[in-house]
């Protein structure tokens, strides 16, 4: 198994464990999307409390890479997707966060490329 497989996977369990709902074939495409960000710890996960990741999060994905306008839906949006993982979760994968975030705003299809 290569080192995204087991990625793909541990990001699969955790997607049944916090009961998000994703495809497996989602989660893989965003997983290629991010390239070699997802072997690195840090850049792997998503810091809910961090206003400056937020602010980049919303920014260089759902602005640049969704093509989404600025405003409060995407404040809200961030929001509520961090939720799904539970306050006490430090696993906010980049990848699952991406997923949840581009199938709530039905942008899925940036990935089919």
């Amino acid at each position: 198994m290569s080192k995204l497989e087991a990625l793909i996977e541990k990001y699969q369990e955790e997607n049944k464990k916090s009961n998000l709902g994703l495809s497996k074939a989602l989660i893989e495409k965003v997983a290629r999307g991010l390239g070699p960000s997802i072997y690195k710890a840090d850049a792997a996960r998503v810091s809910a409390t961090d206003k400056k990741e937020v602010a980049t999060l919303k920014k260089n994905f759902l602005i640049k890479k969704l093509g989404l306008e600025d405003g409060p839906k995407l404040d809200k949006a961030i929001e509520e997707t961090m939720a799904k993982f539970g306050k006490g979760n430090r696993n906010k994968y980049r990848v699952l966060v991406y997923a949840l975030l581009a199938k709530r705003f039905k942008k899925t299809s940036v990935y089919d490329k």
